[in-house]
């Protein structure tokens, strides 16, 4: 494996050392975020976890490399649209890896390659999930499938607002992954602080998250614990604007005929538009949001476990 799967030094030595660290995907500024906005999102993400105490584990793949612990030259390389990233999922990375491409991973992607490393704690941005009209297309991220299998806690706002929600989180009970939301029963909606579904359990604090991760492994229970963090509801687009917005999004995709993978993009960024890049504002505020989170559950964790 380790000729195409590197960790780097400190992430390494932070593991074996049962410190905190916390795994970042690299989607966010490989395919997420414009430039140069996206570079300077991901460094100063890195360099406010360390202010705290935790080590960054930014994950992507560099020439075929899947990279646990990017350098900042690295994150900088991926983000500045020199060569071609693209967009990688667990089901990918061999592919990228024998092809020697540049990927962005997805949460699936993220969380196999932290799970490898060692690594316990992972925050995002929001999560896939069930489409609209998958009862048809059978559309559904591998996110799902793939939190199902590993041990992690991910901490996101919730899965993106133009997914289904409802169905996603009766995706998320099928798979017997455990959704706690954090100071909340009021399930995010990524954009929006509350989606209009109710989830059974809440927490209010990171000791709360690591003792209850700590009870899964004690039971062996092999699901990701998902972290429901919502945006502030001051940061929050403006409900009703999220709600026509998506309506006239949707719209718009069925009329330009997109399908399959290039949905989320396009109604992302049609979104963006559409707000005047407001969305984008609010998308960052979520991420930071996050991994100040997951920065502080991976803290509590690792003293919990020490």
């Amino acid at each position: 494996m380790k000729k195409y799967f590197r960790v780097s030094e400190d992430v390494q030595a932070a593991v074996a050392a049962g410190k905190a660290v916390l795994a970042l995907e690299s989607t966010i500024f490989t395919h997420g975020l414009p430039r140069p906005r996206n570079a300077e999102v991901a460094l100063e993400a890195e360099a406010s976890l360390r202010e705290i105490g935790v080590v960054p584990a930014t994950i992507g793949v560099v020439s075929g490399e899947v990279v646990v612990g990017l350098s900042s030259a690295e994150i900088k390389r991926l983000s500045d649209g020199s060569e071609p990233v693209i967009k990688a999922s667990t089901r990918d990375l061999p592919i990228a890896s024998a092809k020697k491409l540049h990927a962005g991973t997805t949460v699936a992607a993220t969380a196999f390659a932290a799970h490898a490393a060692g690594i316990k704690v992972f925050s995002t941005g929001g999560l896939g999930g069930v489409h609209r009209g998958a009862d048809k297309t059978f559309d559904e991220s591998a996110d799902l499938s793939a939190l199902a299998q590993v041990p992690l806690v991910v901490v996101s706002a919730g899965v993106k607002s133009i997914l289904d929600i409802g169905l996603t989180l009766e995706r998320l009970e099928t798979l017997n992954i455990p959704v706690i939301g954090y100071g909340t029963t009021d399930y995010p909606g990524f954009y929006i602080s509350d989606s209009g579904f109710d989830i059974d359990y809440s927490v209010d604090t990171p000791e709360e998250v690591a003792e209850i991760a700590w009870s899964r492994d004690a039971l062996h229970i092999t699901s990701t614990l998902l972290v429901a963090n919502p945006v502030p509801a001051s940061k929050q687009l403006a409900p009703e604007t999220l709600e026509r917005v998506l309506a006239a999004a949707h719209s718009a995709a069925g009329g330009a005929g997109i399908k399959g993978h290039d949905t989320t993009p396009f109604l992302l960024d049609y979104i963006q538009k559409a707000t005047n890049g407001e969305s984008l504002e609010v998308n960052v505020e979520v991420y930071r949001n996050n991994v100040a989170l997951g920065g502080r559950i991976a803290l509590a964790l690792a003293k919990r476990s020490s």
